[in-house]
């Protein structure tokens, strides 16, 4: 015999709708207490993660990780350029050496007269390629050369000699001097006094070599133009030796000018010059010119003049 059947045992949809209304809320219910279980189990499980940053009063602090900075390449540092140094000459004192017998400075005789273009007018000038005494005014023919002489004194570390006159004077392309030779004509002599550089520059001719004396320059130098009205006063008389080089390429470019000068200059040399023979290589050095240039274009030369006041 079966037993009686209770309430359980009814199908629910036997309950009518008032019991099915009470089992959806049911439901309803069920699934909101397990949404609110699984967001919980979400933040507890965000705080556990985070508890080393949490403040007391449980407010999760985030700490934003730094973007590693770039270390900086460094750029590299240039070798620096050397700096050329400029060769400096020493500062030597020019010997003292003849004036020779064709000064024309007042220290001799020329024809039987005493001689001396420093009082005549037109002395101070800077091209000396031509006569100025007398009715001539004739131009002497040789190469070209533009001459700058620089005056210093080897007593003050060589500072330049500022307002000093200098007398040059020198044979012509064939060895002649004027006013001894040619009598009439007064042509590669004059005066020229230094700037504030030491620095006086004469318009020549590069000159001929005549027997027995290395091609030459000679010069006077006075300590103003006011003392150089002749040689007796001069603070320094002494000589330019011309450069070898140049010396042969003028005399063989320019042969039919210098038409003696060749043969002449093939039988001399600086040891055997009467004048340069007994000076040291240093002073040899200081009394030649550096020249540049051509015999077609001219040259250019430049001598420093050391003064031992």
């Amino acid at each position: 015999m079966s037993e009686p059947l209770n309430d359980r045992d009814l199908h629910d949809h036997d309950r009518g709708l008032n019991h099915d209304l009470q089992v959806m809320e049911a439901l309803a219910s069920r699934r909101r207490a397990l949404r609110w279980f699984a967001g919980a189990g979400t933040v507890a499980l965000a705080s556990a993660c985070n508890s080393g940053s949490a403040s007391s009063g449980g407010t999760v602090s985030t700490t934003a990780t730094p973007t590693p900075t770039p270390s900086a390449t460094a750029t590299p540092t240039p070798t620096p350029t050397p700096t050329p140094t400029t060769s400096v000459s020493q500062c030597v004192a020019d010997p003292t050496e003849t004036n020779g017998p064709y000064p024309a400075d007042g220290t001799n005789t020329s024809s039987g007269a005493t001689s001396n273009v420093l009082t005549s007018s037109g002395v101070v000038r800077s091209d000396i390629r031509s006569s100025f005494v007398g009715s001539s005014t004739t131009t002497v023919a040789g190469v070209a050369v533009t001459l700058t002489l620089t005056l210093v004194d080897v007593n003050s570390s060589c500072a330049p000699l500022a307002g000093y006159a200098v007398y040059i004077w020198h044979c012509d392309a064939i060895g002649r001097y004027s006013l001894y030779d040619v009598p009439a004509e007064s042509w590669l002599r004059g005066v020229g006094v230094t700037d504030a550089n030491g620095q006086v520059t004469f318009t020549t001719i590069f000159p001929g070599c005549y027997p027995g004396r290395w091609p030459h320059i000679h010069f006077e130098v006075f300590s103003s133009l006011a003392t150089a009205t002749g040689g007796r006063y001069a603070s320094l008389i002494s000589q330019l030796a011309m450069p070898a080089a140049a010396c042969s390429a003028v005399y063989s470019g320019a042969s039919a000018t210098y038409s003696t000068s060749t043969s002449n200059f093939s039988r001399v040399t600086i040891a055997s010059d009467g004048v340069f023979g007994d000076n040291s290589s240093a002073q040899i050095a200081q009394q030649t010119p550096t020249m540049t240039g051509s015999v077609s274009a001219g040259y250019t030369a430049v001598a420093t003049i050391g003064l031992a006041r």
